[in-house]
C-alpha cells in the first residue's frame, strides 16, 4: 500500500500536466469530487488538488507545446543531487535538472532507459500527499514498459526497490510488484508490466508510468468518466486477487486507472 511516511523510493506526489486547466479540473471534479486551490500567482497557474480538504496532488498547464498531457508520479529521495546523478549513471536521460520549488522541496525529471518519465522529489516543507490509499486518492503506481527486466535493473539500482514476480492468468506473462527496500509485504506500492511497444500507442512505444486511483464502485466511476468526456480504454473487468479495474483517459487524453480493490 502507499503510505504517507515517505521513505526513499516511495511515491510521494502525483501531478497532472494538461493543455486546459479549467477543463481538467471540471473532469476530475465530476469523476472524483476533487476540488482545487491555486498554489499562488508565482506558480504560473499551478493548482493544488484536494479530496475532502486533504492535499492529494497537483495540476498545472503545459509549459511548452512539446510537453505531453500526462500524469507524473514523483518518488521520494533524501538527496536529489545524488539520485539524479545515479539515475544518469544507470542510463537515464535528464529532462529537467534539479531545481528548487519555492521552499516546498526540490525536484527533477528524467527519462528512464525505456523512455518512461521518472520524477524525483526531495522534501522541504512539503513531504508529499496528505492522504493516500482510500477512495478518491492515489493508491498504486504502475509502469507499462517494453522491457520489464530493464526497468527492474534501473529502478532497483536507483532506489533499491525489491520485486516479487507474479504469474498472470492465462499465460499473459509476469507482473513484478514493487516495495521499498527492507519493508514488509504490506508496503508493496506498485507494479511493472512488460508490454509489446505496439501496445503503448499513447507514448509511441516508450515506457509509461500511470497512477491508479481508488474508487468504491469501478462501474459507476467508469460511467462518470464517460459522462465527463473521458475514454475507457479497457474494462471494467475483474482482476483475480486484486479487484475490479478499468484503464481510462481524461477528456484531454491523460491516462490513469480506476480500481475498486477486493475487500481485505
Amino acid at each position: 500500500m502507499i503510505t504517507t511516511d515517505y521513505v526513499i523510493g516511495s511515491p510521494c506526489w502525483v501531478e497532472l500536466t494538461t493543455s486546459d486547466v479549467d477543463r481538467a479540473l471540471e473532469f476530475y471534479g465530476e469523476v472524483f469530487g476533487w476540488t482545487a486551490e491555486s498554489a499562488g500567482p508565482e506558480t504560473g497557474g499551478y493548482m493544488k488538488l484536494l479530496s475532502d480538504g486533504a492535499l492529494i496532488g497537483g495540476l498545472g498547464p503545459k509549459t511548452s507545446e512539446d510537453d505531453p498531457v500526462s500524469w507524473s508520479i514523483y518518488y521520494n529521495t533524501p538527496d536529489l543531487d545524488m539520485s539524479f546523478q545515479r539515475a544518469r549513471e544507470l542510463g537515464a536521460t535528464a529532462l529537467v535538472g534539479p531545481m528548487d520549488v519555492m521552499g516546498l522541496g526540490r525536484m527533477a525529471h528524467l527519462s528512464d532507459p525505456q523512455g518512461g518519465t521518472v520524477a524525483l522529489w526531495e522534501a522541504g516543507t512539503l513531504p508529499g500527499m496528505e492522504r493516500t490509499d482510500e477512495p478518491g486518492t492515489f493508491m498504486w503506481a504502475e509502469l507499462w514498459t517494453p522491457s520489464a527486466q530493464g526497468a527492474r535493473a534501473f529502478y532497483g539500482g536507483l532506489f533499491g526497490w525489491e520485486f516479487e514476480d507474479v504469474d498472470l492468468p492465462g499465460g499473459q506473462g509476469r507482473y513484478s510488484t514493487i516495495r521499498p527496500a527492507g519493508l514488509g509485504d504490506d508496503r508493496y506500492f506498485g507494479g511493472i508490466m512488460g508490454m509489446d511497444p505496439a501496445d503503448l500507442p499513447q507514448t509511441g512505444g516508450r515506457a509509461d508510468w500511470h497512477p491508479v486511483f481508488h474508487v468504491t464502485d469501478c462501474d459507476a466511476a467508469v460511467a462518470g468518466v464517460r459522462k465527463a468526456g473521458g475514454r475507457v480504454l479497457m474494462g471494467p473487468e475483474d482482476a483475480p486477487g486484486v479487484g475490479r479495474l478499468a484503464a481510462c483517459s481524461d477528456s484531454l487524453s491523460a491516462g490513469f486507472v480506476l480500481l475498486t480493490p477486493n475487500p481485505g
